[in-house]
């Protein structure tokens, strides 16, 4: 008696996305958050770079306009990291920020959003 194998071939495609920073200072806040929540900023990234920059909620949040936000919650409290988008699957942080009222403050969002539009126009 023969037996027969039978083969199974999955292939998995990963989409490789690149995460770039605005500035040095930028990745070094972001690299500064406290423990916890700069834990969850690498877990995510790391989803980021595997799948795309949409996580969806609770991980990430949409603020018009192609600006965007990274919700980072740990023990310490909690942390915002904005992005934008780029073709060629770049992912850009632009600033991030320690959460310590309900409401994210607008002058982080006038922020992030300066920030996008000048690599926006850079990179056009």
């Amino acid at each position: 008696m023969q037996l027969a194998l039978r083969q199974h071939i999955c292939y998995y495609s990963f989409v490789d996305h690149k995460i770039e920073y605005y500035s040095e200072e930028v990745e070094e806040k972001i690299l500064d958050l406290p423990d916890t929540i700069a834990a969850r900023y690498v877990v995510l990234t790391r989803r980021m770079m595997a799948v795309g920059a949409n996580l969806g909620p609770p991980h990430t949040d949409s603020f018009g306009d192609g600006l965007f936000e990274l919700r980072l919650k740990g023990a310490e409290g909690i942390g915002r990291v904005f992005f934008c988008t780029f073709v060629g699957r770049r992912i850009m942080m632009l600033h991030s920020f320690i959460k310590k009222t309900q409401k994210t403050p607008l002058k982080e969002v006038e922020i992030a959003r300066k920030r996008m539009k000048e690599v926006k126009h850079a990179n056009s």
